[in-house]
């Protein structure tokens, strides 16, 4: 696997190998010396045309982590704010021999165009384009599911997962619905008609407009977060009547099975798509969701870099 662009870009063997390593490089947190030598020499440059601080983090973390040199590209303060193309920011990394770029872009499509274009010759990892797509965010989650509901074993078959809110808008819901049904799980979608994006009953999942019909068979719940910064008319009438609606409190928490665990990609609105004392209760796993992100970070370099055959190989 040269590049990372598309949750689609992964079988069902594929994503299970990946989680599977990712695993054995979770091990690495609990060692005295969080490092591995296994791309020593290597470069990887975070190039973030929008802001992040989980996403960026965690690749920043999860590159050193395996001992590469990592440059952080601010598109802030750089020539790009001067009117710098794509192109000649690309042709700028790889005369500094980059050996991996990961990218976050506010243009769907962004990431393939670098990754197709010949401006670069290593590869190219999506950190999220648009509305388009976030496939290792989409990792991550499956990652926290297997290890909350299925012990690191297989993949997710039978498992039902409720994804709520702005999906619309929403790079994460899509590159979740497609993981997740590659890995066997039953995905429903929840949110108003009016975040729903044109062509959803083409997506592996069901739809639903009400959230209370959808949590009492759930395995996992994961809220999304509602996207003000992208959002140019008028979705619904009040923040208020949405979280009415559509948020996630503590009495429809009660309507969830027991062993249920609540996720969200963050940042969170708190007290809009999920309820403070939701996000912080014990059935929450969104911290664990940030912690894993570097695994499986680790895990997608490691792949894509030429690591050793085996995620036991890499946590030898």
């Amino acid at each position: 696997m040269k590049h990372l662009l598309s949750a689609a870009d992964l079988d069902r063997d594929a994503a299970v190998a990946l989680l599977d390593t990712a695993v054995e490089l979770a091990a690495i947190a609990d060692r005295p010396v969080k490092k591995l030598p296994t791309l020593r020499g290597r470069t990887v440059v975070n190039l973030f045309f929008e802001d992040s601080t989980r996403t960026r983090i965690s690749f920043e973390a999860a590159a050193k982590r395996l001992s590469a040199d990592v440059i952080n590209f601010s598109a802030k303060g750089s020539s790009v704010s001067k009117g710098e193309s794509l192109k000649d920011t690309a042709l700028t990394l790889e005369a500094m021999g980059a050996d991996a770029v990961v990218i976050r872009h506010g243009s769907s499509g962004a990431p393939h165009r670098l990754a197709h274009s010949g401006w670069i010759r290593g590869s190219v990892l999506n950190a999220g384009d648009g509305t388009h797509e976030h496939p290792t965010q989409a990792l991550l989650d499956a990652f926290t599911i297997r290890r909350a509901l299925a012990d690191d074993v297989g993949d997710l078959a039978g498992l039902k997962v409720t994804i709520v809110g702005d999906v619309l808008h929403s790079r994460v819901a899509r590159s979740n619905t497609i993981l997740l049904d590659t890995l066997g799980a039953e995905v429903t979608l929840v949110a108003p008609p009016t975040l729903l994006p044109v062509g959803v009953e083409n997506w592996p999942c069901m739809v639903s407009y009400s959230i209370d019909d959808a949590l009492a068979d759930a395995d996992a719940v994961m809220m999304l977060r509602v996207q003000r910064e992208r959002m140019h008319d008028s979705f619904f009438p009040t923040e208020r009547e949405y979280s009415r609606r559509y948020g996630l409190d503590a009495d429809r928490m009660a309507m969830m099975p027991d062993h249920a665990i609540v996720m969200h990609p963050g940042p969170m609105n708190r007290g809009v798509e999920i309820a403070a004392d939701v996000a912080d209760s014990p059935r929450s796993v969104i911290v664990q969701q940030v912690t894993n992100g570097v695994s499986v970070r680790m895990a997608a370099l490691y792949t894509m870099l030429g690591g050793a055959q085996s995620g036991s190989e890499a946590a030898a």
